[in-house]
């Protein structure tokens, strides 16, 4: 493992109920992989980290004070979002970008980079959980992306997207109080969640049975500080407004 390089970066926060989750927080590629033969321009594309969406995670897990895991290396490396054994965990091309440095990759160099990227940033959220499972404690987890204004030719007018699988209450009220401030709010867009929420979700949140919701936030709202402090602040008002963290 390159010494430069840490699999996850963890917030402590003293708010046990709540946990905070960026899968796609950075795009740092490890010196041994030699940039995965990119380019400058490409490592620092939305085709290697969700861009934004670990300063907008951050500044909301400390005004929650709450816990938060955040990926430490590029999804390019390993996709921290993605079942271990599929494809799409490290891909060959992605957005129009061939990634050379995964074409020829042998399956003893996919075994290491599950082994040294994407088990530990699982295997420490499990462990959270299961501390705080052990105590009687339920964490609501909230996930936070981000998504490119426009994807193989197609706008996404959407500034920000809630994903979900069932309806609650707090959700409807989530999604007026966003609309109320005048905003176009994706319904399970730009992905679909009932088609799937993603690796961190279905195995950290869903397998428990524990409250949660993936925010996608569009890039061009949150690639500057200003942006990103702002929907932090919007955020943290809309949610708990709604009722999202009220307890079950």
């Amino acid at each position: 493992m390159s010494a430069a390089i840490k699999p996850f970066h963890f917030l402590p926060g003293n708010c046990q109920e709540r946990l905070l989750l960026c899968d796609h927080a950075s795009c740092e590629i490890p010196v041994e992989l030699a940039e995965l033969g990119l380019s400058q321009t490409d490592r620092r594309r939305h085709i290697a980290w969700d861009i934004g969406a670990k300063e907008v995670a951050w500044a909301l897990a400390e005004k929650l004070d709450c816990p938060a895991f955040f990926g430490g290396v590029s999804r390019l490396v390993a996709d921290l979002n993605r079942v271990p054994d599929s494809a799409e965990m490290v891909m060959r091309e992605s957005d129009g970008s061939i990634v050379p440095g995964n074409c020829s990759l042998s399956d003893e160099a996919r075994g290491q980079r599950i082994s040294q990227w994407h088990a530990p940033y699982h295997h420490a959220i499990a462990h959270h959980l299961q501390t705080c499972l052990g105590r009687g404690c339920r964490p609501i987890i909230l996930s936070i992306h981000s998504f490119n204004p426009e994807l193989h030719g197609q706008s996404r007018p959407w500034p920000v997207g809630l994903l979900w699988r069932e309806k609650a209450p707090w959700l409807e009220a989530l999604f007026n109080q966003l609309r109320q401030q005048g905003l176009n709010v994706g319904d399970n867009q730009p992905y679909d969640g009932w088609r799937s929420l993603g690796y961190t979700l279905e195995q950290h949140a869903i397998a428990h049975g524990l409250r949660y919701l993936m925010v996608e936030i569009r890039n061009d709202q949150i690639a500057t500080v200003q942006g990103q402090r702002a929907w932090a602040q919007t955020l943290h008002w809309a949610l708990d407004s709604a009722g999202f963290w009220d307890a079950r």
